[in-house]
């Protein structure tokens, strides 16, 4: 009697097949010196040309050597054929731009900016769009840009607890500074496009509704924050938790000096946690995914208007008026 799955098939006893070695050619690492690039390129391979300015461009850079950098990766930008290699082009154009902005050229590091934007093609590029323009903002002193430009990486990541960590930070930052008149030519950003543009183009917004606003956007930021990083270091260990855990208690201790109130503190949290769930995790997940048919929910219609329309946006909300708050719950 046989019994069920006890027969075996007959192939799996038959020889292998006898399989014909491939002998593979010889391959010979090539050897490179340290810093082999600083020597002149005296070459015809046009690709070799381009490492060879690149790779100096980008050891000038570190060097703090901005306008040898510049010089060398403007040679390398002129050695890339039309239609050439985009990593590379994209790479020398950041660089091109760094280099403009260290330089005190805020307009020729945005011109090649907004290069780099046009070409963007993917979520990561966009993202490094936005970063470049930040670091332009910031060393502009152009606090309400770096604001808006924070919101589109905060819309564009949503679950990345450092862009909100940032955004709060840039907030805090500018709440701070709001004590200074600001200059007629203090510029700021379109928070669509991130172009900067002069506040007559914008046109200024109320001070005390600014405070106001940045008040609550930091709130928000730090909370969003210890949110996140909740449910991120179930799965971090070593350095990263230690990290993870520094950034929870920076959020704390900026909480404590922003003061907002129990009730504001118990909305904010509602509001910005409907989102964090797995399955809404995962599905939003764009990193490095293509921008065509890409739909990024704006921060207002995303987060903001929830906190509106909660109430928290109104006259007795602001900076330091936790205590009064607390105060009048307690009684």
């Amino acid at each position: 009697m046989e019994i069920l799955g006890s027969n075996f098939d007959d192939s799996v006893f038959a020889e292998t097949r006898n399989r014909v070695s491939v002998v593979l050619p010889s391959y010979n690492a090539k050897f490179c010196e340290a810093q082999w690039f600083c020597e002149d390129a005296d070459t015809d391979d046009m690709l070799e040309k381009q490492k060879v300015y690149k790779f100096r461009a980008d050891l000038a850079y570190r060097r703090k050597q901005y306008q040898t950098a510049l010089s060398d990766y403007t040679t390398c930008l002129s050695l890339i054929p039309v239609g050439g290699n985009m990593a590379i082009k994209r790479d020398v154009l950041e660089g091109m731009a760094r280099c403009s902005c260290q330089l005190g050229r805020p307009e020729q590091a945005q011109e090649l900016t907004e290069k780099l934007r046009k070409e963007a093609s993917n979520t990561c590029q966009l993202s490094c769009v936005l970063a470049m323009e930040l670091s332009i903002a910031e060393s502009l002193g152009n606090g309400r840009a770096a604001v808006g430009l924070m919101q589109q990486l905060c819309s564009l990541h949503p679950f990345n607890p450092w862009h909100w960590l940032k955004l709060a930070a840039v907030c805090h930052a500018r709440l701070d500074s709001l004590g200074a008149t600001a200059s007629p030519g203090a510029s700021s950003a379109d928070p669509v496009t991130g172009p900067l543009r002069s506040e007559e183009e914008t046109g200024p917004m109320e001070p005390q509704r600014e405070k106001r606003e940045l008040w609550l956007k930091a709130c928000m930021g730090f909370i969003r924050t210890r949110l996140l990083v909740a449910i991120l270091r179930i799965q971090q260990s070593s350095f990263v938790l230690q990290t993870s855990e520094r950034a929870v208690l920076e959020a704390d201790e900026a909480l404590l000096r922003l003061e907002p109130s129990e009730r504001t503190v118990q909305v904010i949290e509602e509001v910005m946690s409907e989102d964090l769930n797995p399955e809404t995790m995962r599905e939003e997940n764009h990193d490095g995914e293509s921008l065509v048919g890409l739909s990024v929910k704006d921060f207002e219609e995303h987060w903001w208007d929830g906190l509106v329309c909660a109430g928290l946006l109104k006259e007795e909300e602001g900076p330091g008026s936790g205590t009064e708050d607390r105060t009048q719950e307690a009684r």
